[in-house]
């Protein structure tokens, strides 16, 4: 198979973001499923925080995985694809000194490019888990994120969440991170069409749509003339390898009994969350 640098591929996706098409990720986990996406033509990648906290941990997505942990798994995926990958970066592992620190080591394992996001991260004693940061903060992030990388091909994105704030915070927001000189604008939560049109107007960078599959917001060619480039529908690839894996080995063990569990349930029963749920109430103060 034939490879490219890391380089290569970051201008490969800066080519991505300056067409006027949108393009659907495929969620890649490992080495194997690198390279089946590229192989099947799949243009870009991504490595989500929650796939690699399940894969790493066996732990829900409430920022528990490590910088290390995680950069080890994108080093693994670096290692051997040939298409361009971006990492969920989640919260940058902390401050803005971290978020540089975050941005060294997953350059180095390799992705093309990352996103910063500006949730409060992880859960404060007594907040809720879906509180934002400060406006000031998640620009001094990113500011932060695109001085310490050391190529300029590295694509630094911004992300923010619109169904956690009013719309015109979110267009506050966003303005304000295109300002900070970010290569484009992730947003997760966006409800329709209308509402994303009015996010995007005055937007004039790239931007990247987690839709989880929003049937509200399927309609490719709508959302690549909003400017959407890179579309996240989630990460069915892995949840069903989570399901083959189960069936597989029941089947092996002769059980009969939840033959029909969905992979979503599967994933619940075996990361425990009730027990997160209740640690949380018990030692953050967190009731949600």
């Amino acid at each position: 198979m034939s490879t490219s640098s890391h380089h290569e591929l970051r201008n490969v996706f800066r080519t991505l973001l300056a067409t006027p098409t949108s393009h659907h990720t495929a969620s890649v986990f490992d080495p194997l499923s690198a390279r089946i996406a590229a192989d099947l033509g799949f243009e870009v990648g991504i490595l989500g925080g929650s796939v690699a906290s399940l894969q790493v941990l066996g732990a829900p997505d409430i920022a528990l995985i490590s910088l290390s942990e995680f950069a080890e798994q994108a080093t693994r995926i670096g290692r051997v694809t040939r298409l361009p990958v971006i990492a969920d970066a989640d919260h940058g592992y902390g401050n803005a000194l971290n978020t540089m620190r975050t941005v060294v080591e997953l350059e180095r394992a390799g992705v093309s490019a990352l996103t910063i996001e500006d949730t409060l991260l992880p859960a404060h004693f007594g907040r809720k888990s879906y509180d934002l940061i400060s406006v000031e903060e998640g620009i001094g992030k990113l500011r932060a994120a695109q001085a310490a990388r050391v190529d300029s091909a590295l694509a630094i994105i911004g992300r923010t969440n619109a169904d956690a704030q009013t719309q015109e915070k979110v267009i506050h927001r966003t303005r304000a991170y295109q300002d900070a000189g970010v290569d484009a604008i992730c947003l997760v939560g966006v409800k329709d069409f209308d509402q994303l049109e009015v996010i995007s107007d005055g937007l004039h960078i790239p931007l990247m749509l987690v839709t989880y599959g929003n049937p509200d917001l399927r309609d490719d060619r709508r959302l690549a003339e909003l400017g959407v480039r890179i579309i996240v529908n989630g990460h069915a690839a892995f949840f069903s390898a989570v399901k083959a894996t189960y069936d597989s080995l029941r089947e092996q063990r002769g059980v009969t009994v939840d033959s029909n569990l969905t992979a979503s349930q599967l994933v619940a029963r075996y990361t425990n969350p009730d027990n997160y749920v209740t640690w949380a109430r018990e030692y953050l103060n967190l009731n949600e």
